[in-house]
């Protein structure tokens, strides 16, 4: 059943149904790659808001400093909250009903919103905590509604697309840690640029184009949900999601206060601002992973690629506890592999559900997927904590390592699987 895109044409299932106007509309003069240039140019600013409250917490170190639970609620209560409004979404049909560049800006702007409020406000407090969820609820109007707009070009290169949509989000998370690190700014100016850049984000994403391959309506049912679960091949792709989003969230938001301890053991001057340094060249390095996933991925397969990737990021993980207080050029060159690999393998597993799931619940299955992913986050990050108390960063790091190990369990009995034929024209 076709939906319609408000101030555009009926929509249909695909472009060979849609006709000639339709697809002026949806394509016009715009060619593919400039517009994926501005999604990828407005998905980075837009999601600079996502992990502002990581950069601030290492800036209030300086003032103020958070407990280990309350630096751990600030970006817990973005992952809630984009929880929370991808589900809404899909419930309600808003990607297929509207035009996803304007879904996008309001979204961003939404972001920004909040982002701004709390420059205004005591940095802890319920109020915080709120806003943080807002923006959460605001950004599951940004990250899958960018890869919804980006695949809609896609022809061959879905793990391409996906892999770069994936870099921008890693860059744009990285991006508040590059603000911390020069020039000691304020927490406050940290929330105002990450708002700031958000709002241009939204500004931006207006002048991409709409491709061919606008996706059908998805709606969110029973019958659909339990194939997440009983469909072999499924489940085993989002076991080995699930084994990668255990690592992935917990190491952005630690990696910074981790490098901190660790170069002020070893003697650094300036701990705080190397360590805010060293976790934006880490954070970010990992788009250059995210594109390398994808091309690997689209050539060699998804399986290799996502078992390589998470093999080698827990190996890093479990690694770097061991390195506390060693020499910083060493902690920081294993932080940057840790970055890279941690995330090269990270579009590949939504890409893998999308080739593996029926047409019609494409939609249904990817947003599961990445509910069940961040809802998963919520308790790793939480862990890092009082684990770390409890048995130094050696063991909260070596925690995190199991996700990646079980994912390689899951995605090597995927490997071996019939279904695994479906996978990137048959590569594995």
């Amino acid at each position: 059943m076709a939906s319609e895109i408000e101030g555009g044409p009926p929509l249909s299932r695909g472009n060979a149904d849609m006709p000639p106007a339709a697809r002026a509309w949806h394509g016009g003069l715009a060619a593919k790659w400039p517009s994926i240039a501005v999604i990828l140019f407005a998905q980075v600013t837009a999601m600079a808001v996502w992990f502002a409250s990581a950069a601030v917490a290492s800036a209030l170190a300086r003032s103020a400093p958070l407990s280990g639970f309350a630096t751990a609620m600030l970006t817990s209560a973005v992952q809630a909250g984009f929880v929370c409004g991808t589900l809404a979404s899909a419930l309600l049909g808003i990607p297929d009903r509207f035009d996803p560049r304007r879904i996008f800006m309001f979204a961003a702007f939404g972001a920004a919103a909040a982002s701004a409020a709390l420059a205004v406000l005591p940095p802890t407090g319920a109020s915080i905590l709120a806003l943080r969820f807002l923006t959460g609820i605001a950004l599951a109007g940004v990250y899958p509604i960018g890869m919804r707009l980006a695949a809609t070009w896609a022809k061959g290169d879905l793990g391409l697309l996906v892999g770069l949509l994936v870099g921008a989000l890693t860059l744009g998370s990285a991006s508040p840690h590059a603000l911390a690190a020069f020039g000691q700014l304020d927490w406050r100016v940290i929330y105002l640029v990450a708002a700031g850049l958000a709002a241009c984000g939204g500004l931006a994403i207006l002048t991409a184009g709409v491709g061919p391959n606008v996706p059908r309506q998805v709606r969110l049912d029973a019958g659909r949900v339990s194939q997440a679960w009983r469909n072999p091949a499924l489940r085993l792709a989002n076991l080995g999601y699930l084994g990668h989003m255990w690592e992935l969230y917990a190491m952005w938001t630690w990696l910074a206060v981790f490098l901190a301890a660790s170069f002020r053991l070893s003697g650094v001057e300036d701990a705080h601002g190397l360590a805010e340094l060293a976790t934006f060249a880490a954070i970010a390095a990992g788009a250059v992973g995210a594109w390398l996933g994808g091309v690997c991925a689209d050539r060699w397969g998804r399986t290799t690629v996502t078992i390589a990737s998470m093999a080698a990021s827990g190996t890093c993980a479990a690694a770097m506890g061991w390195l506390l207080g060693a020499p910083p050029a060493l902690v920081i060159a294993v932080a940057v592999v840790w970055g890279i690999t941690i995330i090269a393998d990270s579009a590949q597993f939504s890409a893998s559900i999308a080739e593996l799931s029926d047409p019609e619940s494409v939609g249904t299955m990817l947003t599961l997927q990445t509910c069940a992913g961040f809802l998963l986050t919520l308790v790793s990050i939480q862990l890092v904590a009082p684990v770390s108390d409890a048995l130094g960063w050696t063991g909260a790091f070596t925690m995190l390592a199991i996700g990646p190990v079980l994912g390689c369990i899951a995605m090597a009995r995927l490997r071996s699987s019939p279904d695994a034929a479906r996978l990137a024209s048959g590569r594995r």
